[in-house]
């Protein structure tokens, strides 16, 4: 199961969007509309984050230290 992000999308003007998360299978197709409201949503793209071990590619153009 993914977790995805959804927000409202305002019908009045001035108000604000609402985020809120719903755990669904990849497969099963995006929702229209807010579970609780009623409202009309849209699908929100969140970045990932990047875990990595070793050297740093930044640390790869330094010149080394000599001591």
């Amino acid at each position: 199961m993914a977790t995805y992000v959804y927000e409202t999308i305002p019908q009045k003007p001035g108000k604000k969007p609402r985020q809120f998360e719903v755990q669904q299978s990849m497969s099963a197709p995006a929702l229209t509309h807010c579970p609780e409201s009623g409202e009309p949503v849209r699908r929100v793209v969140v970045g990932g984050s990047i875990i990595t071990r070793g050297t740093s590619i930044l640390s790869m153009n330094r010149p080394k230290r000599r001591g």
